[in-house]
């Protein structure tokens, strides 16, 4: 009996340890299975951790780039190469023309190729250590790859649009360089001179000094000619005439400063002498047509682009004396008259290839006008009144100076200058055309119109308007 009660003790016991247990298993899956019910799983986009990969590995290689060189015993790093065509997502948020159209326009055929996905900002074909550093890019990759951008930035649009700095337009204007700093033509080197040996350099001593030569910015010139002209015409010359002979000689010499930076400092020395023989003139066997002393400085400092505040001076007058005909009445001489023009304005300069243009508006512009010999007849001629030797002039004044290389042998030269005291007006347009057949021969054709209102009309003199015009053939030299 005892035995018997034992043994069902035990199986009862036995029983209630494994419901006990049953239960404690229950209850801890029920426990561990609850929160695993409530966590919602996110599924991350494709793209967006393609992208996300793709700066997280293109930050690393920039970081681990700049650190080699950090050590120099480690040769140079190759170069990090990373797609171009993603460039659109990294500058500030601007606004392309190019997403718009792609949904806009209809532009599809069969044989366009459809980017389905991209794993990195390396795309395209992978570049073996042997490829070289610069190679022609896949312009199908480029192209899936700006169409992904494009995608990309239509969404940015969308969502945020009070974003965007900067348009198209704006960065089509940017220039990497400037015009004055873009090489047009490579400069030709001359081979032989790098082939030559060095001349060995003997008794090189350490206690020399070191020699800094300073840039010159000063540039001379300078032209030379000499004509002649002759017309000959015999006695019993079915129309009449006479023979003449006429002689023309000049120089010009110009010392120029420019800097290249603000300042510009020019000089100008024109001397003209011209002589014909006046075989009417019975009391002068010769005549002068061309008699010219005349100096043009100009300094400038650059306000901005072509424009300068300017600074100009210019003092003319001519050598010998010059006489009606058939009369010692003396119209003009040395110093009689001679003319100083000073003016303060802005210089407009542009200088190009085939030619240079200077246009000089001075709204304050002073003229002194000098007469230094009593025996000129006609003062009024000059601005000057009777019985005075002197005149002074205030008012306004254009300066234009055009020089033009229409064709390598064709050069026209012209000066345009308008002075107004706002009663009277003084007007001159010179225009000169060399005609270059070679480096020692050449054709001037000279035409010089004037006009002034301020000067006294008598018999002889009825007209404001004055012409005057020279053509002449010799020899040219320019330097």
């Amino acid at each position: 009996m005892r035995k018997e009660k034992i043994s069902v003790f035990l199986r009862k016991t036995k029983n209630s340890m494994r419901k006990s247990i049953c239960l404690t298993i229950v209850l801890a899956t029920f426990c561990l299975g609850t929160p695993a019910q409530n966590v919602t799983k996110t599924k991350e986009s494709p793209a967006v951790k393609a992208f996300s990969d793709s700066l997280s590995a293109l930050s690393a290689s920039y970081f681990a780039y700049f650190r080699l060189w950090d050590d120099l015993n480690i040769p140079a790093p190759r170069r990090v190469r990373p797609n171009p065509a993603f460039y659109k997502l990294f500058v500030p948020p601007t606004y392309y023309e190019a997403p718009i159209k792609e949904i806009v326009e209809f532009e599809w055929s069969p044989e366009m190729k459809t980017m389905t996905a991209v794993d990195s900002l390396y795309m395209g074909k992978r570049d073996s250590v042997s490829d070289a550093i610069y190679q022609l890019p896949d312009l199908e990759t480029l192209a899936a790859a700006d169409r992904w951008s494009n995608k990309i930035l239509r969404n940015y649009y969308l969502k945020y649009p009070g974003r965007l700095v900067n348009n198209e337009l704006y960065l089509a204007d940017l220039k990497p360089l400037e015009n004055n700093q873009i090489v047009r033509k490579p400069r030709k080197e001359k081979i032989k001179s790098f082939l030559q040996p060095e001349t060995p350099v003997e008794n090189l001593t350490t206690d020399n000094e070191l020699v800094v030569v300073r840039p010159n910015f000063w540039t001379h010139k300078g032209n030379g000619y000499m004509h002649f002209t002759q017309h000959y015409i015999s006695d019993n010359w079915y129309k009449g005439g006479e023979s003449t002979n006429a002689l023309l000689a000049g120089l010009v010499l110009e010392a120029n400063f420019d800097d290249r930076q603000r300042l510009e400092f020019e000089n100008k020395l024109e001397i003209k002498l011209g002589f014909i023989t006046a075989p009417s003139d019975t009391v002068h066997k010769y005549k002068t047509n061309a008699d010219l002393l005349r100096l043009n400085s100009k300094l400038g400092v650059k306000a901005f682009k072509n424009w300068y505040y300017t600074l100009a001076g210019e003092f003319k007058t001519q050598f010998f004396g010059n006489y009606k005909t058939n009369t010692n009445n003396m119209i003009s001489n040395f110093l009689s008259p001679a003319q100083l023009d000073i003016t303060l304005g802005m210089d407009f300069k542009q200088n190009k290839k085939n030619y240079s243009l200077s246009l000089l508006g001075s709204p304050l512009a002073y003229s002194f006008i000098y007469i230094n010999n009593d025996k000129i007849i006609d003062p009024g001629a000059f601005n000057v009144e009777s019985g005075h030797k002197t005149a002074n002039l205030f008012g306004s004044k254009f300066t234009g100076n055009l020089t033009w290389k229409i064709i390598p042998s064709i050069v026209w030269e012209s000066k345009l200058e308008y002075f107004t005291t706002y009663e009277t007006v003084i007007a001159s347009w010179e225009n000169t055309f060399n005609f270059v057949l070679n480096r020692y021969l050449s054709t001037k054709l000279f035409v010089h119109a004037r006009y002034d209102d301020g000067v006294t009309l008598t018999e002889d003199n009825k007209s404001y308007f004055q012409l005057q015009e020279l053509l002449s053939f010799g020899l040219n030299y320019t330097w």
